[in-house]
């Protein structure tokens, strides 16, 4: 039959075809390569099927990656070409290594309420301080995470998350509480023109917008109000070895309204650079709005760098006078063994922060200082400037115990800063600051004595802490702490306070009453911090 004869015609060609290959291929290697399938028995390819209708027979499966079906190429056909290869999609960054153990950062290892669109956050910060000197008006100076002594505070209520959704970014935090005041008195540019910029954002500590592109490790621009890396310590408390920060920190921006870049050229290295109204304020000083920018490096799980680094022009009326700040921290993971239960972990942080300001009667690095009465403030000329300087520093130690529910942190910090244009000022009747009506709409009593942060003056200080932290799980720290601080001049408040005769705003001042600013500050402090 015709159906036979092409059957014999056919095995006959491929008996000669195999041994003709058989007879020109080069010796077969020792053995099969590492994962690939041994060769079909010389019988099976010798066996033919009967002559019917062929129908398509589906590959055996084998172990992953599967084997495409061979291919019986014509004589002088080229071999198809392999697939290309699945582009694989950059590390997220610092992703390669635990950093929980960092000053600054959030301890838990995931998001307790993540969903696929938005990632809701809740923060509650309550604090209690005694001062030894227990002012009268129960109000504490000098401080962004205490003000009332003796007393049960809620510092801070946050209520917010991250939306991410595509590509498009965005985060918003309120703040309601004391840090709602503590934080916004302390910006002078809202006094600039209208609409009452304090009033308007200080329950917003973050509320940025932004878009992440999918090159390099991430680059991201965000527009809005977002926090400040300045001084190491983290505005959310949660997150710091410590509540009350050195000056360094308290001393330094909390936020900045602007735009920022993050790009993240690898998963260990971030450069962000930032665009801003300027050195904390939600408004402009001048005419030029700051600039500055991070640099944060974390090769290893165990060291991390970061330098912030700011130029701007912050002076009301002084548009001339440039101000420049570099803020540099190192932190060390030194001891790191889960299998000791009793103290797995002991770390190092380092901080050390330059600044000054240059023009228009001031001077960073020489000048005139020491005018301390306000009643004779020194004269600031381009011949015969006054020093502008802020040259700082805190270092702390912290030891974890069991199996990292318990912490120990010590350590302390120093500050010089002449001029003062860094320090913050005191409340009440020695309060630098035109203060607004209070919240129940009674004038705060104007200030007689004010505490003087004119360029001249001098002011150095110094902190010495101790704190306890109990941590039973990622959600909840409770933290006891004793805190001394001491000053070149009366700054903190003493036993008469800093608001009047009998420590109500309501009371007016007699003839002759001041507030009562001493040089040093002894405290207790005791506080429970959440994050969901």
């Amino acid at each position: 039959m015709r159906s036979s004869s092409h059957v014999v015609l056919l095995t006959t060609a491929l008996l000669t075809a195999s041994v003709g290959a058989a007879a020109q291929a080069p010796p077969p290697p020792p053995g099969p390569a590492p994962g690939a399938a041994p060769p079909p028995p010389i019988g099976a390819a010798l066996q033919m099927p009967p002559p019917t209708v062929l129908k398509p027979v589906a590959p055996a499966a084998a172990a992953p990656p599967p084997a495409a079906p061979a291919v019986v190429a014509a004589p002088g056909a080229a071999a198809p070409e392999p697939a290309a290869p699945a582009e694989e999609k950059a590390s997220d960054p610092f992703a390669f290594a635990d950093f929980t153990w960092l000053e600054g950062t959030n301890r838990a290892h995931k998001a307790w309420l993540d969903t696929p669109q938005f990632t809701p956050e809740i923060l509650v910060d309550v604090n209690y301080t005694n001062s030894l000197a227990h002012p009268i008006d129960n109000t504490v100076v000098g401080s962004t995470s205490l003000s009332r002594n003796d007393e049960v505070t809620l510092s801070m209520i946050g209520l917010g998350g991250d939306f991410h959704v595509q590509n498009v970014r965005a985060r918003v935090m309120t703040q309601f509480g004391m840090r709602s005041t503590l934080v916004p008195r302390n910006d002078g540019s809202a006094m600039r023109g209208n609409f009452d910029l304090d009033s308007a954002l200080r329950y917003m500590s973050e509320a940025y917008g932004g878009y992440h592109w999918d090159v390099l490790h991430g680059v991201n621009v965000d527009a809005g109000i977002f926090m400040s890396y300045v001084g190491l310590f983290s505005y959310d408390t949660f997150e710091n070895w410590q509540y009350v920060p050195s000056y360094t920190s308290d001393n330094t921006p909390w936020f900045f309204n602007g735009i920022r870049l993050q790009i993240f050229p690898s998963d260990k290295f971030k450069i962000e650079p930032w665009l801003i109204n300027g050195w904390q304020t939600y408004g402009k000083f001048n005419e030029l709005p700051g600039f500055g920018a991070q640099v944060l490096w974390q090769p290893v799980e165990w060291f991390h760098f970061n330098s912030n680094d700011y130029l701007g022009w912050d002076t009301q009326d002084t548009p001339g006078r440039t101000r420049f700040h570099t803020d540099n921290s190192w932190e060390f993971l030194y001891y790191h063994d889960d299998s000791n239960h009793i103290m797995p972990k002991i770390a190092t942080s380092i901080t050390a922060d330059l600044g000054g300001e240059q023009g228009d009667g001031v001077t960073p690095f020489s000048g005139t200082t020491g005018h301390n009465d306000p009643r004779y403030p020194a004269t600031c000329t381009t011949a015969k400037p006054c020093q502008q300087l802020f040259l700082s520093w805190m270092v702390y130690e912290r030891f974890w115990f069991g199996d990292s529910k318990f912490a120990v942190n010590v350590g302390g910090g120093m500050m010089d800063n002449p001029g003062r244009y860094l320090v913050l000022g005191p409340t009440g009747n020695a309060s630098p600051f035109i203060q607004n009506l209070s919240t129940n709409g009674v004038q705060y009593v104007p200030a007689q004595n004010p505490f003087s942060l004119s360029p001249g003056t001098s002011f150095e200080a110094y902190d010495i802490s101790a704190a306890f932290q109990y941590m039973p799980n990622e959600l909840i720290t409770y933290d006891l702490e004793v805190f001394h601080r001491g000053s070149s001049v009366p700054y903190f408040a003493g036993h008469g306070g800093v608001t009047s005769p009998d420590g109500y705003i309501s009371t007016p001042s007699q003839t002759g009453w001041k507030a009562d600013l001493v040089k040093a500050d002894n405290r207790l402090i005791a506080a429970m911090m959440v994050r969901f």
